[in-house]
């Protein structure tokens, strides 16, 4: 009798609980905005898998806040990270999204995120991001292989594609001429048509979404992806496909690691764990909302998405052996990192 009295208190004590735990994330975010920090302008992939988020995860939150989206780009994506990692408030009103090689290169020993990207809280990633490279149809470069012995001069805006071209180069061979300095994909693309440079990489989605009639016109040469191969596209070459040893394909995954990455999101680091709960449990409710789906397919945006808990697995059991760490370093800082 007591055994069943104490069993019904301690689950109408756990009724209570979770009760006014809702309660209190409802009273939160009742009435607040949640600010949306974006590591690029306003153009491309990082924008619109952001702009994508911010109009269907409020509805999935206790309180239904708002969103509204802040572009930051600056310093590979450094900018956007070290304000939600240093500045923003620690409340799970700040989420932010930025340059997928970030923790690559803290990884490379690279200047980046005063502090450990790790320790973010990753909400949830929206996309996996296996780029594609391509070239304009003017380049002499018409297949991958062409660039062992032509020169191919390819936008560099992140820090991604500078690595991986460095790589590549390093250990393949390759004759990549990397031009940095342009704010994101959409000037990149007005450089390559101007005739500036010859080349950029885009996720493929990003690119069948944005300039299909670059696809339907064959305006573009697709030469290589950087990860996994993308469906559709099971006969282009990986960036892996290119080494000639073991070791050299354990290094290109290293430098291939930030398409695992992709498009996602963290909020600030400290924000309580509730507040982390409730924003990782309305990424994956905003998964399955059919108005979500529809927005992404309407838009042409692929769905390749990766819990904020199995994500945060990701970077806390990532590791390689130090001397392959020790190469891939000297091969970053042969690139200027």
């Amino acid at each position: 009798m007591l055994a069943g009295m104490r069993g019904c208190l301690i689950a109408g004590m756990a009724l209570l609980c979770a009760v006014q735990s809702s309660a209190a994330a409802d009273d939160f975010y009742k009435g607040k905005t949640i600010s949306l920090i974006v590591g690029s302008n306003a153009s491309g992939g990082y924008d619109g898998y952001g702009r994508l988020l911010s109009r269907h995860m409020g509805k999935h939150i206790p309180g239904n806040p708002s969103f509204v989206v802040q572009n930051m780009p600056g310093a590979n994506g450094v900018r956007s990270a070290s304000h939600v990692y240093s500045v923003a408030p620690k409340d799970g009103t700040v989420m932010g999204i930025f340059d997928q090689a970030m923790f690559l290169r803290q990884l490379l020993g690279a200047p980046g995120v005063k502090g450990d990207v790790a320790k973010f809280p990753w909400v949830g990633r929206l996309v996996s991001n296996s780029a594609v490279l391509f070239a304009w149809h003017t380049a002499k470069v018409q297949k991958i292989e062409d660039v062992f012995t032509n020169e191919l001069i390819v936008a560099a805006s992140g820090a991604a594609s500078r690595l991986n071209w460095a790589a590549l180069n390093t250990l393949t061979g390759t004759k990549f001429k990397m031009v940095t300095g342009y704010e994101g994909p959409a000037t990149a693309k007005i450089a390559m048509m101007r005739g500036e440079v010859e080349a950029l990489s885009l996720p493929w989605s990003a690119l069948r979404a944005e300039n299909p009639e670059w696809l339907r016109d064959k305006q573009i040469n697709l030469l290589l992806q950087t990860g996994d191969k993308n469906p559709g596209l099971e006969h282009l070459p990986r960036m892996v496909d290119l080494a000639k040893t073991e070791e050299e394909r354990t290094l290109l995954e290293i430098f291939a690691s930030p398409s695992v990455v992709g498009r996602a999101f963290v909020t600030a680091p400290e924000t309580p764990s509730e507040r982390i709960d409730t924003l990782r449990a309305a990424f994956v409710a905003m998964l399955k909302d059919e108005a979500f789906l529809t927005d992404a397919k309407k838009i042409n945006f692929d769905i390749d998405a990766m819990p904020g808990a199995e994500l945060q697995t990701y970077f806390t059991g990532a590791s390689y052996p130090p001397a392959l760490i020790e190469r891939a370093k000297a091969i970053a800082k042969q690139a200027g990192y």
